[in-house]
């Protein structure tokens, strides 16, 4: 996420009337019934709190203290009693003592006696609040405020995970002067995540009476998820401990695949899965790409296992309603034959959308005239797919068999089974290209990563004859396993963030490599850019207390 972006203080997430209505309208339960389960939880810490603190507590019922009697005391009264018209009693040995009368000592006016009588106020204060010899009280709230304080200079970053069935994102703060990378906090999922899209455009909840169309809608900070359900979860990056998204586009209560389907007992050759239902107003299988419009910002599309690419207005309220009303899709796009894996827009041109599929095609198309788009068929499955922001008709693709393409939209054929050809084949991975991406800052610099766990650089650059010559400028094993995600820094021209299989999360600068400064010296003289030379292999990731006892590797499943 680009500097500046995020709040410099975080709010906290209230669960009040108004946000019951809105979890209400986006869940599709009855408001009664959230309230009901409020009420029962309120209730069992109520009950909690008195079993601690009422009748089953250690001070229950020492409202009178003067009404306990020490049974020693008795006893020893007894012990010293004279009977009426005899001797006193046998004398102890230990009379001399005067052991009777030891809880009656005279004690000192400063209320401190015996042996201590030399110390003097001696006490004890549970809160530093109540110590009257501390004049310099803590304030508990400006110390967490600075602790999540994020500065204008620090960039945020987001990954979603999954361990032990247990889904969640994960939002850090890299401060790139300290090279100092922290997770600043994280939101539990309700779904298995599968992609993710940042935007700034607010989306529209069901708790907004109407919609101000006079004044623009101000810029936020949120994060789409698409998930395994066909769902897409909006979820705000500037609020902590979010119990529900800000707006859920999809509609679980009408999606099949949450109807279990048993898919044979075995005695016999199972069938092929068939595929459910298409709908024309949400998905109905999982979401496997997002993209959002930067110029028509309340615009997002996303990809699906469904075969469709739809269309979603982020300024419509998510409301109840029948098949197609105001929380459907805008527009829904059947241009594949099988599983849509990935889709970008264009942002020089913004009606112009690129998806790439399982049917090993290519498609770019005009979203307001999808029938008119060309497309290119490739050798294997599609992984990723980015438009090149220096070339507005240039984009990539990346494969299954580890080859990365080069293409010119304005040279593909709208017939698919006229040639082709792509106008550079690089090599990139041995397997999978799984992480795909081009830098804003530099011309011609491109990252991937792959499942051999390598993320490389690559220079692009124009020759005399006009044929494009491409370098590796850099390779290296971050540690994170299989390369999932690889992608630029919107500030920094050089620094790229990765992930991988073994959910962790690592900052690489480039720049710290004498080899990649003199590759891009040109182009970024050009770029108006001065890489500082670093100490150090240029890697930024958590510490991890367990790192030295993890075996090495990472065994296919």
């Amino acid at each position: 996420v680009k500097r500046g972006v995020a709040a410099q203080q975080p709010t906290k997430y209230v669960l009040d009337e108004k946000e019951l209505e809105r979890v209400s309208a986006l869940a599709r339960i009855g408001v009664e019934d959230a309230r009901i389960e409020l009420e029962r939880a309120h209730e069992a810490a109520k009950s909690m709190g008195k079993g601690a603190e009422g009748e089953e507590a250690d001070d229950a019922g020492d409202e009178d203290e003067d009404a306990w009697v020490d049974e020693e005391d008795a006893s020893m009264e007894v012990d010293g009693e004279v009977k009426d018209g005899g001797a006193p009693a046998k004398k102890d040995d230990l009379a001399e003592y005067n052991l009777n009368d030891y809880d009656g000592e005279d004690v000192k006016e400063d209320g401190v006696g015996g042996p201590f009588s030399n110390i003097k106020g001696l006490t004890y204060y549970r809160d530093n609040e109540d110590d009257p010899y501390i004049t310099l009280k803590d304030d508990p709230e400006d110390d967490e405020r600075g602790e999540l304080e994020i500065l204008p200079t620090d960039n945020m970053l987001v990954t979603a995970k999954t361990e032990d069935d247990v889904s969640q994102l994960e939002i850090y703060v890299y401060d790139e002067s300290e090279d100092n990378l922290y997770v600043h906090h994280d939101l539990m999922l309700p779904n298995f995540p599968l992609c993710l899209e940042w935007l700034d455009f607010p989306p529209t909840s069901s708790s907004s009476t109407e919609m101000q169309t006079d004044n623009p809608p101000k810029f936020g900070n949120y994060i789409a998820v698409g998930t395994l359900d066909p769902e897409i979860e909006i979820w705000s990056l500037d609020v902590m401990d979010s119990m529900y998204p800000d707006m859920v586009l999809g509609r679980p209560d009408k999606t099949a695949v949450h109807v279990p389907v048993p898919a044979g007992t075995g005695k016999k050759k199972r069938k092929k899965t068939k595929h459910r239902p298409s709908s024309d107003a949400y998905h109905v299988d999982a979401v496997l790409g997002l993209s959002w419009n930067r110029t028509h910002r309340h615009m997002l599309a996303s990809a699906s296992a469904d075969r469709t690419v739809k269309l979603w207005d982020l300024s419509r309220a998510v409301v109840d309603g029948e098949e197609g009303g105001n929380n459907g899709a805008v527009r829904s796009f059947g241009v594949h034959k099988d599983k849509v894996q990935a889709v970008q827009w264009n942002e020089k041109e913004p009606t112009v959308l690129l998806s790439g599929s399982y049917d090993r095609t290519v498609r770019v198309f005009d979203s307001r005239a999808p029938d008119t788009g060309v497309g290119a068929v490739l050798g294997a499955d599609v992984e990723a797919l980015r438009w090149d922001p220096w070339e507005t008709h240039a984009f990539y693709v990346s494969l299954e068999n580890g080859l990365v393409l080069n293409f010119d939209a304005r040279a593909l054929p709208s017939d698919l089974k006229s040639p082709s050809p792509a106008r550079f084949t690089l090599s990139a991975h041995d397997g999978a290209v799984s992480a795909l991406d081009v830098s804003p800052l530099l011309r011609g610099c491109i990252c991937t990563g792959g499942t051999d766990k390598l993320v490389k650089v690559w220079n692009v650059d124009q020759t005399a004859a006009g044929k494009p010559s491409v370098s590796m400028v850099a390779s290296r094993d971050l540690g994170v396993g299989k390369v999932f995600s690889a992608v630029f820094s919107p500030d920094d021209p050089l620094t790229i963030a990765a992930a991988g299989s073994k959910a962790k999360l690592q900052i690489w600068d480039v720049g710290a490599n004498s080899g990649a400064r003199r590759a891009f010296t040109t182009k970024l003289s050009e770029a108006g850019r001065v890489l500082k030379e670093k100490e150090g292999a240029g890697l930024v990731g958590l510490v991890n207390d367990d790192e030295a006892s993890e075996e090495e590797g990472d065994d296919d499943e």
